[in-house]
């Protein structure tokens, strides 16, 4: 199968390894080293997908991460879909399927470039806000359709075939980028000992010295690079990380790095080998060495394919040996395209002209044009393009020295190709995304970085630089400071020198005139993939939008793949000179995370599956099997929800349960409430602080409940705190909430109070803890335990450390079910030992495991809450009936305190929790039932409350319930109604919460 637009010589590209591979279920041929893009443009495959909204032919543009066009789906199984892959930078490999993200009934024959051209007119920036308002009734149809037409590729709706990987790194230096300044950065740290990491989005490193034909040391660039990527490969403590983007940078120097480890191999990789993987890296120093993207042209019907950018032209030449057509015409505001229309002579093609902006023009590369006989036409532009689905010539005209009007007659060149080049935008995205604001550079006629309050260098024409000599000595000079920053000793490293051609003043032009206006001319592209067009931006600053950040949503510029690689800069000179402001003045929209797409298998990871939610099993997990225990999911935790017995219902093993802890001894395995270690000199003040009650006088071998409250006062977690020494403190909290609290306690240690000297510690998975409770769980204790358990020694709220069943342990005489109880702790790996133990020596008393529901039967018997069930975000501790969990005295305002006092949450009659009593005791009340106050009132009731918690009591033989009641608390003894579903009414009275031992008689024995 023939490449019609291959090189017989040359390129980087394996000859001897052909690929196979189909693209719109054609197939065609490659080479080892191609990209598909650069085979699809050999096999002379004009037209890749079509845009966005007019659905228009697009093409090849670029040769890079900045490719707007070919956008493509890849995969030859529905399993093994990825879309939106840049052509550009999709390596290809035997057997590659891939196809355009769009074009019905196919890309060379699209149905909706049609209604483009017919109904373009119609839809100018914003038609979707303007279109689509009435009549209502038909938004439904309206959405169907906009989302139907929206959008690029698809994801996959079946399980991806392969894995993915993080994996969290630290270094002295990341250098972002292995170009010419990158290798100097990363070679010079390198020497110095430091602990470097490369990373680079190409297949390969070297960025432009890959497909240049400049020589360094007076050898190609390639031999260079070659020479300083093996010497960076022979130290330990350097890492190369090719096929893998910089997408974000964030605070601290921590930066994510994406690798594509086998996106190049083949369609599925297995389950042997991460397909891709995401570096997690805090970097000591960062340098952004991420050079520069070219700048097209923006004429007329400049997304014609054959329209390319020129340095994307050389690229395909001297790298890929690929030359995308048979005639060109460069346009260029600088000398820098000349070196295309030398790349696309040597290669044996025909130059037909190269059209310059500047009125007058000198310089090397120039010379070196006019030597081979090409015609250069200056003070020139291409203002329009024949053809459409390729381009069959050139509308060249005269224009002014100022680039804004067209002075000359039309003359048309007839060509296959046009490359274009309008100058550099240095690739400011990563330095963006901490929150500096880029700063534009006349001399570079572009934005550099900002200041930044990152430990950040730049290096190259990330910086403006134009020539390779300035971008090597600036990459030294650069990783000298970075190796003096980090402390080092910097070794001998002289810069390699490089001839530079003389070259004349680029022409600052962004939007090349026309003989009509604007808004009548043809459309002249800015943005290709979202098709924002000149006159679109000009429309969005005469309709008010003056922000350059609102122009760029009204009309969509910079959204998409690309991110405005290709049309920011453009974009916002042609909104600037609407406006009658300077680009500076104009400003620039700020770059966000990703530089480009980033797979969801690349962000979770190994995060899927049964690793997604992880199951935590506590250290008696397997005792409960055994037994036949139920279980229930609470915060990632499989707990026992109930132990049935001999064919017992839930119910009958609830009641049963609950007797036995009532009248007996009862257990439950409570390892998974969340423990926290608390350390530092202010621990105690910094509690005081998260908690809404006093713990300044807390004394050791005490313990305190607390609630913790948000800073609207609402409360969201609670539990029991140990003073362990007079520094040190143990805090409980619920089960699914210790994470977040831990969270919590961080983010106001780190960002309210980072004077504070206080340290947390998760130690939930170290300490399994049993909880003992029953009128004769004394009796038990005492015959396992050295600790003196008597009522005198050891009293309600208190702690002690000794031993149970030979086992270090600190128990602590808290209760959670209103009954005499005591919390063993001990290490979890002697935990099921401990169990055993209990139950050998509780046979006696016949111990009874019990589950949550009983333990929430038994709390709510006792009135205690759960945080999160009888709280909802709308609960004050004022709402609770616990003021006296509110200390207002305490000299450091506790968080949630000013929020509780606001009128809204201090006002009377807001709902509160109250106790209820069905009238009939055999009913139970569904929890979320809506109290009202008459059950004959026209719908909707007025709602007056809700149940938030109800179970049977087999202790008390009836239906309890709590729940929340408009002014509740003052009106104990009231009645009233719950309206359910099926059509009944349940009828309670408002009682205490407090249903069983008010006065905790049971407890304090």
């Amino acid at each position: 199968m023939k490449q019609p637009n291959r090189l017989a010589s040359g390129g980087r590209v394996k000859r001897a390894k052909v690929l196979n591979f189909t693209f719109n279920g054609k197939p065609f041929q490659g080479f080892a080293g191609d990209t598909v893009a650069s085979a699809l443009l050999a096999n002379g495959i004009d037209i890749v997908g079509r845009s966005f909204k007019y659905s228009r032919p697009r093409g090849v543009i670029a040769a890079g991460a900045e490719e707007p066009n070919a956008i493509l789906q890849v995969g030859a199984t529905e399993a093994t879909q990825i879309p939106n892959v840049r052509a550009t930078q999709q390596e290809l490999y035997e057997g590659l399927v891939c196809s355009s993200t769009n074009g019905w009934p196919n890309v060379e024959t699209d149905f909706m470039g049609m209604v483009g051209k017919v109904g373009a007119s119609l839809m100018p920036p914003g038609f979707y806000y303007k279109t689509f308002m009435s009549p209502a009734k038909m938004w439904p149809t309206y959405e169907k359709y906009i989302r139907k037409a929206a959008g690029l590729g698809r994801a996959s709706k079946e399980e991806d075939p392969d894995i993915y990987d993080h994996i969290n790194q630290h270094c002295d230096l990341l250098v972002v980028g292995a170009g010419p300044a990158g290798l100097m950065s990363a070679l010079c740290a390198a020497k110095a000992g430091a602990r470097v990491i490369v990373a680079d989005e190409q297949n390969e490193f070297g960025g432009s010295l890959l497909s240049t034909s400049e020589l360094i040391d007076g050898k190609p660039a390639s031999l260079w690079v070659e020479k300083v990527v093996d010497e960076l490969a022979t130290y330990p403590d350097v890492t190369l990380l090719s096929r893998s983007t910089v997408n974000g940078y964030h605070d601290h120097n921590f930066l994510t790095i994406h690798e594509r480890i086998g996106d190049h191999v083949a369609d599925v990789i297995g389950r042997d080998k991460a397909r891709q993987r995401m570096h997690r890296v805090r970097a000591d120093w960062v340098v952004l060495a991420t050079g520069a993207h070219e700048r097209p042209l923006v004429y007329g019907n400049n997304d014609v394919p054959g329209c390319m950018q020129a340095s994307a032209v050389s690229t395909y030449i001297n790298r890929y040996a690929v030359v995308p057509g048979e005639k060109l015409v460069v346009m260029t505001t600088n000398d820098d395209a000349y070196q295309t229309a030398i790349d696309w002579a040597n290669a044996g093609k025909e130059v037909v002209a190269v059209v310059d902006t500047r009125q007058t023009v000198c310089g090397t590369r120039i010379d070196a044009v006019k030597e081979l006989g090409i015609k250069v036409m200056t003070g020139s532009a291409v203002i329009d393009v024949t053809g459409s689905k390729r381009v069959s010539g050139a509308v060249v005209a005269s224009i002014n020295e100022a680039g804004d009007k067209v002075t000359g007659k039309e003359q048309t060149l007839a060509c296959d190709t046009i490359a274009s080049s309008g100058g550099w935008s240095p690739a400011v995205h990563l330095s963006c995304h901490t929150g500096s604001r880029p700063v534009w550079d006349d001399q570079a006629i572009g934005f550099v970085p900002g200041e930044t309050v990152q430990r950040q260098l730049t290096a190259g024409s990330i910086n403006g630089l134009q020539t390779l000599q300035s971008v090597l000595e600036q990459g030294l000079e650069v990783g000298q400071s970075a190796v003096q920053r980090l402390d080092l000793k910097a070794s001998a490293l002289s810069c390699p020198k490089v001839e530079t051609p003389r070259s004349g003043q680029p022409m600052a032009l962004f939007h090349i005139p026309h003989t009509k206006p604007t808004s009548r001319a043809p459309k002249q592209f800015v943005d290709y993939q979202n098709d924002v067009t000149a006159s679109a931006i000009e429309l969005a600053t005469r309709e008010g939008f003056e922000s350059i950040e609102h122009v760029k949503r009204y009309t969509a510029l910079g959204f998409g793949t690309d991110q405005g690689k290709l049309g920011n800069i453009n974009g916002m000179a042609i909104a600037a000179k609407k406006l009658g402001q300077t680009i500076p003045q104009t400003g620039t929209t700020i770059f966000r995370p990703n530089y480009t797409p980033v797979t969801f298998g690349a962000i979770a990871g190994r995060n899927c599956n049964e690793l997604f939610d992880p199951i935590r099993y506590t250290a008696m997990h397997e005792w409960h099997v055994e037994q036949g225990a139920k279980f229930e999911e609470v915060g990632q935790w499989k707990r026992p929800w109930y132990f049935p017995k001999g064919g017992e219902s839930m119910q009958q093993a609830l009641n049963r349960e609950c007797l036995a802890v009532r009248e007996g001894v009862g257990v439950l395995d409570a390892s998974t409430l969340g423990k926290i270690d608390i350390q530092g000199k202010d621990a105690r003040e910094f509690l005081g602080r998260v908690y809404s009650n006093a713990w300044a006088k807390l004394a050791i071998g005490k313990c305190r409940y607390g609630l913790m409250c948000g800073e609207d006062g609402m409360v969201f977690d609670d539990g029991v705190t140990a003073c362990l020494g007079e520094n040190h403190f143990l805090m409980t909290t619920t089960t699914g909430g210790a994470a977040h609290v831990l969270e919590w306690l961080e983010l106001y240690h780190q960002t309210e109070w980072p004077e504070m000297e206080v340290y947390f510690n998760s130690v939930t998975d170290q300490w399994a803890t049993m909880t003992v409770g029953g009128p004769k769980s004394r009796q038990l204790i005492e015959e396992l335990t050295d600790i003196d358990v008597s009522a005198d020694n050891f009293k309600f709220m208190d702690w002690k450390q000794g031993k149970v069943a030979g086992v270090p342990a600190r128990i602590f005489r808290i209760s959670f079910t209103g009954e005499l109880s005591f919390e063993i702790n001990v290490q979890a790996n002697y935990a099921r030992y401990v169990w055993d133990k209990l139950f050998e020596h509780g046979e006696k008393y016949d111990l009874t495991p019990y589950g949550t529901e009983t333990m929430h039967i038994l709390r709510a018997e006792k009135g205690f809450i759960i945080a999160g069930q009888d709280t909802d975000g709308s609960v004050t501790p004022y709402d609770l009936g616990m003021d006296w969990c509110v200390a207002n005295k305490k000299p450091f305002s506790f968080i949630g305190k000013r929020g509780m006092a606001l009128e809204a949450n201090a006002k009377a009659g807001r709902k509160q929790m109250v106790g209820l009593k069905t009238i009939n005791p055999t009913d139970v009340l569904p929890e979320g039932a809506q109290a009202v106050a008459d059950p004959n009132q026209p719908v909707p009731m007025k709602m007056l409350g809700h149940v938030s918690s109800s179970y049977w009591s087999a202790t008390l033989e009836r239906g309890i319930a709590l729940g929340f009641v408009l002014d509740g608390h003052n009106k104990m003894g009231d009645t009233v109604f719950y309206p359910l579903v099926d059509g009944r009414v349940i009828e309670a009275e408002i009682c205490s919460p407090i249903f069983l031992d008010p006065k905790g008689e049971r407890q304090n024995v």
